[in-house]
């Protein structure tokens, strides 16, 4: 029977960074300019004053402590607050296809493998740059692979499902090698100006290598051993960014145009849901949580995954256990599970077992059951 095996992965992660200090120091800029702009109004009660942030709040809210990001420059500007990112003409590789580009590579040079070794590319993450022509068939032809290729987007689930969608192609004989590529640009679609959010992402990009097991050495990789897929319905993530904005020209420039939530909510229904999945994951595989020697999981918010960690294992995880990302590269949406995954599973022996675990707006969950060979 063909099994699929994680022969490698891959990371790219931009050069620039920004620490809770330097962010909290431009956003409190922009607070001072708006309340001075709008004191008239603030005074009269027809709007409300901002409030200033602090590195502290940041991180006791969520873990994070800095971020990579694809420029710095524009975010850290009070009068912008937002990435600067030059347009590229249609004759240059786009900036998704080129984060890729590097992150596929390590994946194959892990692996061992050639692009000519791949039939298949999925471009899985929360924002693409573009409708169409898809990224992953423009990152497809920079890598010269003859073969299809797809996108996917289930926000920060996109990962997982696009490793699920590979393991699927692989175990039933449409390709032998499929890369799963995340090109995260969450900086694109964050709100700088908002208190509560401001802070939460990053950019990088990964990728994985699915290969069929007869064509990977013993000892090398990880077996798939069962994926699972849930989703269920809630606007307490969203982003409403569209073609059809056009349409409607109050809407250009809302909120809602960016990445929106309402955090409490998310944690407080998206922690057990997660959790469930999992145990259930291990139950249908006739494992239990103490066969687990690793969570790779969604880096959103460290109190969520030490709280899903403790409700799957009965206990409070140890750092090698649930490994952390989020410190240094806050919430890379769907990339996030994968570098965790990409930079703490050595040390692992044959036959350890592991979960990858990411999850989202939707809902959506993705759980990925892999065993050391």
């Amino acid at each position: 029977m063909i099994k699929a095996v994680i022969s490698g992965t891959g990371l790219y992660t931009p050069p620039a960074t920004i620490d809770n200090a330097e962010l909290v120091d431009a956003f409190n800029a922009y607070v001072e300019l708006f309340n001075r702009e709008h004191a008239d109004e603030i005074e009269r009660g027809e709007c409300e004053a901002l409030q200033p942030s602090s590195p502290e709040f940041i991180e006791k809210a969520s873990g994070i402590k800095r971020r990579h990001v694809i420029d710095r420059e524009g975010i850290l500007d009070p009068n912008r607050l937002c990435p600067s990112i030059p347009d590229r003409s249609n004759d240059e590789p786009s900036v998704q296809c080129e984060m890729g580009l590097a992150a596929a590579r390590e994946a194959l040079q892990q692996a061992g493998r050639e692009a000519s070794d791949v039939d298949a590319v999925i471009v899985a993450c929360s924002n693409m740059q573009r409708p169409y022509p898809a990224i992953s068939i423009e990152l497809q032809a920079a890598l010269g692979i003859d073969g299809f290729a797809y996108d996917v987007n289930v926000a920060c689930s996109s990962a997982t499902f696009g490793l699920q969608a590979a393991a699927n192609a692989v175990e039933t004989g449409s390709a032998n090698a499929v890369l799963v590529v995340s090109p995260e640009i969450c900086s694109g679609h964050l709100n700088f100006r908002d208190r509560d959010s401001h802070f939460i992402f990053g950019d990088a990009c990964t990728a994985i290598l699915v290969e069929r097991s007869d064509r990977v050495a013993e000892g090398q990789g990880f077996d798939v051993l069962g994926t699972r897929l849930k989703t269920q319905f809630s606007n307490n993530i969203r982003n409403n960014f569209g073609f059809l904005n056009r349409a409607d020209e109050s809407g250009v420039g809302q909120p809602d145009k960016l990445f929106i939530q309402q955090g409490r909510k998310v944690f407080k229904e998206v922690s057990p849901l997660v959790a469930e999945t999992i145990q259930a994951h291990l139950a249908d595989q006739q494992l239990a949580p103490e066969n687990l020697t690793r969570m790779w999981l969604h880096q959103a918010n460290l109190n969520m995954n030490q709280l899903i960690a403790k409700r799957v294992l009965g206990r409070d995880a140890t750092i090698e256990e649930a490994p952390v990302i989020l410190d240094e590269y806050a919430n890379t949406s769907s990339a996030g599970s994968i570098i965790a995954f990409h930079l703490h599973h050595d040390g692992l022996s044959s036959g350890d077992l592991g979960v990858i675990c990411s999850f989202g707006a939707g809902y959506s969950i993705g759980s990925v059951i892999v065993r050391k060979r």
